[in-house]
């Protein structure tokens, strides 16, 4: 048992790594980043034994314009539910959870769920909308 969790912990933390965004663990660190480069937060929580949120980063995260936009407009921030401090302001459970805010940290949408790319961009653009 032991070795499937070991096993299972290295492909979530491989296949985050393999993505090509700047993941930033911490909150307050991602607001003093934000509020300096001029851009929004993205947050993404996940979870250890979480198929849809490894689905999520291989099949939407991966894709090199999703990293463009992200790069582009957000400083990215993830949680994994089971191994970080997830600030009490966000839900950790039903992930995948989405989270936009402001540079200062005010949420102006949140989702949940499995998006696919376009998915992912029709998420983005109701962001914005509520910005």
């Amino acid at each position: 048992m032991k070795i499937l969790l070991a096993i299972s912990l290295f492909f979530i933390v491989s296949s985050l790594q393999a993505i090509d965004l700047p993941w930033i663990h911490n909150l307050e660190t991602a607001k003093k980043i934000a509020q300096k480069e001029h851009k929004d937060i993205y947050v993404f929580i996940g979870a250890e034994h979480c198929n849809f949120c490894v689905r999520y980063k291989n099949e939407v995260l991966s894709n090199k314009k999703v990293q463009q936009i992200l790069k582009k407009r957000f400083v990215t921030v993830f949680f994994n539910r089971d191994k970080h401090y997830v600030p009490k302001e966000f839900e950790k459970f039903g992930v995948p959870r989405h989270y936009f805010l402001t540079p200062n940290g005010r949420i102006y949408f949140d989702d949940a769920g499995i998006k696919g790319v376009n998915g992912f961009f029709m998420m983005l653009d109701e962001a914005s909308l509520n910005r």
